[in-house]
């Protein structure tokens, strides 16, 4: 299904409970979906536009290398892209939200990420990760939350492929290019795996599931 829309910013009209809040931005219908943990850490409380402060604007280079963005800044050029936190809240000074906080934001998250229904998502940095390996994959516990070793690497979800990315203010010596060249090979391949069944109904038309 294709989400008419063409809001950049919330495109789904979300409202959570809290007076200022980053939410999504980019392609209603992405092919993946980039996930932060929440504005304090990737920028957007001023123009509310995820991953727009200096870490996230060297995430963006990247993801623009890799040709997932069209154009960097205060507001990235989002084909087939769309940028989201798990907690869209604004925190308070440097105070981290909590886990009770985190929860009270999950169903606007969930919801999103179901929205959305890219192939691949890319979650940033050690939370981030966490959530969604716990959340869309089989393989939370299965694998090490290593982020050294997950960043730039395929981790099969229950529909969607996931790519852990670290959190860009550690990248060291080859990190940018490893999440470049991962991002480049797996545009390469069949990313959207899906199987045509049209096939075996009425008519011409083509029905992709994954």
């Amino acid at each position: 299904m294709e989400n008419v829309t063409d809001r950049v910013s919330n495109p789904f009209g979300m409202r959570p409970p809290c007076g200022r809040y980053v939410p999504g931005y980019g392609d209603a219908n992405a092919d993946f979906h980039v996930v932060g943990d929440h504005p304090g850490n990737y920028g957007g409380e001023s123009n509310e536009v995820p991953f727009t402060n200096d870490t996230g604007l060297r995430l963006q280079e990247a993801l623009a290398e890799a040709g997932l963005l069209d154009g960097v800044g205060d507001r990235p050029e989002t084909k087939g892209t769309f940028l989201s936190y798990l907690h869209m809240c604004v925190p308070d000074g440097a105070a981290e939200p909590t886990d009770a906080e985190y929860g009270s934001m999950e169903r606007f998250f969930d919801a999103e990420v179901r929205a959305i229904a890219a192939h691949v998502l890319l979650p940033v940095g050690e939370r981030a990760t966490r959530h969604v390996l716990a959340t869309y994959t089989a393989r939370y516990g299965k694998v090490a939350l290593d982020m050294g070793q997950l960043h730039g690497t395929e981790v099969l979800g229950t529909g969607w492929l996931v790519y852990p990315i670290a959190n860009p203010a550690r990248w060291e010596g080859g990190d940018r290019e490893r999440l470049v060249d991962a991002l480049e090979r797996l545009q390469a391949g069949d990313f959207r795996r899906e199987v045509d069944l049209g096939r075996f109904g009425e008519g011409d038309e083509p029905y992709f599931v994954r």
